[in-house]
């Protein structure tokens, strides 16, 4: 309303004439620019003996010939006078009481609104604090200057910072730069370092067979030759060759099945918590041979479990799906298997359009990892796939991470940081729930229950958001 008033004001300035003080009646313009009323222009001009000049800016006009009407500044004129009328009829109003149409003399206070003299004589404002209204805004003008001026000094600084922004004392960005730079040098380093204890190993498996190669031709060649030996030296030699011979073939047996390497991947396991869900099991799609646990984190091997010794594999059909399925996306999660000597981790898919996974002809839809005790030794099995590996301790924590875009899903050793196995560029087309089975159990022992550990969600809150 206060701009309104001050553009009002100028307005009227400009249709007021500067000899009579009044709005213009039939303006004129002189060459000069400026306009009076015609006939205070002609009655000025009749006074003047000698000369005609401009009664605001005394230039002389030579002509004395008093101009035409300006019709423009007389309808701007017109214009304004209405304009104006208008808004002192506002004004007016504003400052009167609408219940008592009184003017407004005070102010309250406690409920920061203008009163009449009959408002403030009513009970409900007969404790509050009342101010002259003059008083009251002139109070309140100081405090919007005070905030004004608290607004500028704030101003100031803000300014200040935006600067200081614009050329930082401190280059962050530089110096973390220079750290990733650090990380990647570290890791690539480190990945130098493990492939080629990975070559050395593997040099070293292929040295060991090629002697155990050798060692089998040359107890071949002497047994051979031994056949042909008369019956008395061939049975001095017995002992000697018997004993050459179970000094052989055990060897040959441990070469037969290749131990998995440990091969730690620093900072892996936790950036890939970046990624951990809460999951938990569907009791609804779990096996007879199962037991869950009511927290729904929990399932072991129930003690009527069928021991099928001449097809063991039939036993990855009795476990459990998660409640949770995942078709986007990536996820990560940790089952503790300390308790468990054998047990089967992985996933079940319906991409193919197959049965359920507990149903024995549903292998295409299931990509799994299993663990088998064989004597002091532990044989990690994938299928599909290759691996048929044994590792000399059990792994106590799996990790298992899927990334649903790029068909990818990898099995970690958590406690070594270690990889276990990856399938990759599975084509995935529907979504994937993961499995668990606690099974088979071994016999005359009573295995533990495989528990999905808890999410560990202090890790990165500081420079990760939620995924």
């Amino acid at each position: 309303m206060t701009a309104a008033i001050e553009m009002l004001q100028k307005l009227q300035k400009e249709i007021t004439c500067g000899i009579c003080r009044n709005y213009f009646s039939q303006p004129v313009t002189i060459k000069c620019g400026h306009s009076f009323c015609q006939a205070c222009l002609s009655m000025c001009w009749r006074s003047e003996a000698l000369a005609f000049s401009c009664p605001e800016c005394r230039q002389v006009s030579l002509d004395g010939e008093i101009p035409a009407v300006n019709e423009q500044l007389a309808q701007l004129t017109a214009l304004g006078q209405q304009l104006i009328h208008q808004l002192l009829q506002r004004t007016e109003v504003q400052n009167h009481c609408a219940t008592h149409n009184q003017v407004f003399k005070l102010f309250c206070g406690d409920d920061q609104t203008p009163l009449c003299v009959r408002c403030c004589q009513s009970p409900e404002h007969g404790a509050h604090m009342l101010s002259p209204i003059d008083e009251a805004a002139q109070n309140f003008r100081e405090k919007l200057q005070n905030i004004q001026s608290q607004l500028g000094k704030g101003l100031e600084e803000i300014e200040k910072l935006i600067a200081e922004e614009k050329r930082p004392v401190v280059t962050w960005n530089w110096m973390i730069s220079e750290e990733y730079n650090k990380l990647h040098q570290f890791l690539m380093e480190e990945e130098t370092r493990c492939l080629e204890r990975i070559k050395e190993v593997k040099k070293a498996s292929k040295d060991r067979l090629s002697r155990y190669r050798q060692s089998l031709q040359d107890l071949m060649l002497e047994l051979e030759e031994a056949g042909h030996q008369p019956n008395v030296e061939l049975l001095q030699d017995l002992k000697e060759l018997l004993g050459k011979t179970s000094s052989v073939l055990p060897q040959m047996a441990k070469a037969v099945v290749p131990e998995l390497g440990d091969y730690p991947i620093p900072g892996m396991i936790e950036m890939l918590r970046r990624f951990q869900v809460d999951i938990s099991m569907n009791p609804a799609s779990a096996s007879p041979y199962v037991t869950v646990y009511e927290d729904l984190k929990s399932v072991k091997a129930a003690d009527d479990w069928p021991m099928d010794t001449k097809n063991p594999d039939t036993s990855v059909c009795h476990g459990i799906l998660a409640e949770q399925t995942f078709s986007t996306g990536r996820q990560y999660w940790e089952v503790d298997v300390t308790q468990l000597p054998q047990w089967v981790l992985g996933i079940y898919t319906c991409y193919l359009g197959k049965k359920r996974p507990r149903e024995a002809d549903s292998y295409d839809s299931v990509f799994l990892l299993r663990c088998v005790k064989n004597k002091e030794d532990y044989c990690f099995q994938s299928y599909p796939g290759s691996l048929n590996h044994y590792v000399k301790g059990p792994v106590p924590r799996v990790g298992v991470y899927l990334e649903y875009s790029s068909g990818t899903l990898v099995f970690y050793n958590v406690h070594h940081s270690s990889l276990i196995y990856k399938f990759q560029s599975i084509p995935f087309t529907a979504p994937v729930i993961p499995i668990f089975s606690p099974g088979p159990p071994l016999l005359g022992i009573k295995p533990g229950p495989m528990i999905l550990c808890p999410v560990i969600s202090h890790l990165y809150t500081c420079c990760y958001s939620s995924h």
